[in-house]
């Protein structure tokens, strides 16, 4: 098999699962957009805040879990990928091992630190403070749930069988949206019944996941296995990746409990509502990438960095076209969207949405150089430079919050580390992976800022001509035209536009 042949096999197998994965994500964005509305009528503003920034903090907690979670997909794809000899079941069962050696220490930290930082730090209603630690030791069972099922999902993605995520989500989003009914079923505190039918999906689901890995894979048989060589190996990597994730959730979690610190409940509950929908919006963003990660990792362990330099730039380029087009919409039409969607808006969510729309967008430009440094294993001083970076965003909104500043300036924050850190990336991948920096700058970035700056001065230009809004739907299709009109000029290469007009006269000569 040619070079050609075996690069568009590998690009026809990311498309295919990237759309099984999109499948998902509709499905599951549909559901959880819906849901979210039901949970904040039901449970009321404060509650709904109380339970997102309680569970927030336990997701802290796991710092150690997000490092060893990176460590199991990079070692699990790595070892697919390269020639010779693979201990694939030796690395499976050192990851279950130590998986379970983190949701232990989970426990140990949630149950002492954690709980006492609930109970004497957290600006909590004194009436709500006994549902509040509730919430809290159920969100702790789940979330070691979540910890030992990592190496499963890590499994099923590096053997890339992306359409199992599709199959099991219908079934997860159906017992989610069951849930929800159910709060008005029994004359329980609702906020605490929550978390507990939340904890019974979180079981249900880690054991479908289970029982298919045990079906399908070989190397997904536990054992009582322990390599001292492999341990050493795998927490070498996962020492310095334990900085980065630290960093990552201090950046988000940290100024959430900042924000109850300083404003309460009610400040919490508008960070999360806008955080779902940002969440959402990057959900399609995070198809594309977990579909293109297996493939970064395997080249890399191939020895094929031309073809992983190429995955990089055009995982960048395309994550952002697609991530630009779905959130222009929901820029220019922030209020009627939460207004749709929840009837009743939190004060400052509006606000908190456009500006986590703007930092996703530059993340989602980082993603496939956060996979690519991964994928080396040499890791040391990308993590205590992007971390560090990134880790600027808790002292920085406390001292910004300190001085008065109104809640927003927390997002604002995270965007200026955010750009910060895509810059470091790039200069440190030049070392790692040879990655021409002026290629992506003028490739991916340059194109970037040129669309988003045409995309808004055409859109104002046509604004111009009416009198007043043009309202909710003809503003989307606008605005969604400026932008594929932005992306055909300065987003895509002769070649690119070339091949979409073929393929476009194809589907037009078969209808």
């Amino acid at each position: 098999m040619s070079v050609v042949e075996s690069q568009n096999t590998k690009y026809k197998r990311m498309a295919k699962n990237a759309g099984m994965l999109y499948f998902r994500m509709l499905l599951t964005m549909g559901v959880a957009l819906y849901t979210s509305r039901v949970v904040l009528q039901t449970l009321g503003v404060d509650d709904f805040g109380i339970y997102h920034v309680v569970a927030g903090f336990v997701t802290m907690l796991g710092f150690l879990h997000g490092a060893m979670s990176s460590a199991t997909q990079r070692f699990l794809a790595f070892e697919l990928g390269k020639s010779g000899e693979k201990d694939m079941p030796g690395i499976f069962s050192m990851s279950i091992n130590i998986h379970i050696l983190i949701a232990l220490v989970v426990l140990i930290l949630g149950e002492t630190i954690g709980l006492w930082f609930v109970k004497t730090q957290m600006t909590i209603p004194p009436d709500r403070m006994l549902a509040a630690q509730w919430v809290f030791h159920i969100s702790l069972v789940s979330f070691m749930i979540t910890i030992i099922s990592v190496p499963y999902n890590a499994l099923i993605i590096a053997n890339e069988k992306m359409s199992v995520f599709a199959w099991v989500s219908i079934f997860d989003v159906m017992l989610k949206l069951l849930i929800v009914f159910m709060l008005g079923w029994f004359g329980f505190d609702k906020l605490i019944l929550y978390a507990l039918l939340s904890l019974c999906v979180v079981l249900i689901i880690f054991l479908i996941y289970r029982a298919y890995c045990h079906s399908k894979f070989k190397d997904s048989q536990f054992k009582f296995y322990w390599d001292k060589t492999l341990f050493k190996v795998m927490m070498s990597y996962t020492g310095w990746n334990l900085w980065g994730n630290v960093a990552a959730v201090m950046s988000g979690q940290g100024v959430n409990i900042l924000l109850n610190i300083f404003f309460g409940p009610a400040v919490n509950a508008a960070r999360a509502i806008a955080m779902q929908v940002s969440a959402a919006l990057n959900s399609f963003v995070q198809n594309i990438q977990v579909a293109v990660n297996p493939q970064i990792i395997k080249s890399y362990a191939e020895n094929d960095i031309a073809f992983m330099h190429q995955l990089v730039c055009y995982g960048a380029k395309y994550n952002f076209f697609v991530l630009l087009f779905l959130s222009m919409p929901v820029v220019i039409n922030t209020e009627l969207v939460l207004e749709a969607w929840l009837g009743s808006v939190p004060d400052y969510a509006v606000i908190f949405l456009q500006l986590m729309i703007l930092n996703i967008l530059i993340d989602a430009i980082s993603a496939p150089l956060i996979t690519s440094a991964q994928a080396t294993g040499r890791i040391k001083l990308y993590q205590i430079v992007v971390g560090g970076i990134l880790l600027l965003n808790v002292p920085l909104s406390y001292l910004l919050l300190k001085i008065g500043s109104e809640p927003y300036i927390v997002v604002l924050a995270g965007v200026c580390t955010s750009i910060f850190a895509l810059l470091a990336r790039l200069v440190i991948l030049k070392k790692l992976i040879e990655l021409s920096v002026v290629k992506f700058f003028t490739g991916v970035v340059i194109r970037s800022l040129l669309i988003i700056s045409f995309t808004s001065a055409l859109y104002y230009f046509i604004l111009s001509f009416f009198s007043k809004s043009l309202g909710f739907w003809w503003g989307s299709i606008i605005i969604s035209i400026c932008v594929l009109v932005a992306i055909a000029i300065f987003g895509l290469e002769k070649q690119e536009r070339n091949f979409l007009l073929k393929k476009s006269s194809q589907i037009t000569s078969r209808l």
